[in-house]
């Protein structure tokens, strides 16, 4: 089970520059499905890869899904060499995206965030109309339908 306090408490104390996309980003807007996994754009920065790594490194960060044994280590040159890991911790899964469909990189999308108070301190969530279209974007079964919920959910924020 994942532990999504502990995962972006550990990623807001390291400092790390994130923005949360996906599953909780939709929760956090109201919708009613439940996610198995964090889902985050991070800065690609050189100072933000080292906070990753440092805030990560207790958790024993491995590759989700990859062989048992594959040699892999999270660290400063493997995320500078890559983009999006799919990622399995002590904590629960994380997933770092460099950038996502419909959405781009950390810097494009963060004109699209909103800031919100997330137990207890405050994180970078990607907005509510962003989140539609980088779900459309992406284009898997899951999110052409969390689709539907969540353009009701924007509808009824118009409203408002």
């Amino acid at each position: 089970m994942t532990e999504y306090r502990t995962l972006l408490e550990i990623l807001h104390r390291g400092g790390v520059e994130f923005i949360l996309v996906g599953g909780v980003a939709a929760t956090l807007h109201g919708s009613a499905r439940l996610t198995q996994d964090v889902d985050v754009v991070y800065a690609r920065s050189p100072d933000n890869i080292a906070r990753i790594v440092q805030a990560l490194s207790p958790y024993r960060a491995y590759l989700r899904g990859a062989p048992a044994g594959l040699p892999f280590v999270l660290d400063e040159a493997t995320i500078r060499a890559g983009l999006n890991f799919t990622l399995t911790t002590t904590l629960g899964d994380l997933d770092l995206f460099g950038e996502i469909a419909g959405g781009g990189a950390y810097e494009a999308l963060l004109p699209q965030t909103v800031e919100i108070d997330v137990f207890g301190f405050k994180v970078r969530c990607i907005d509510l109309v962003t989140l539609i279209k980088v779900k459309r974007a992406a284009g898997r079964p899951k999110d052409l339908e969390a689709l539907a919920e969540l353009e009701a959910l924007r509808d009824e924020s118009e409203l408002e």
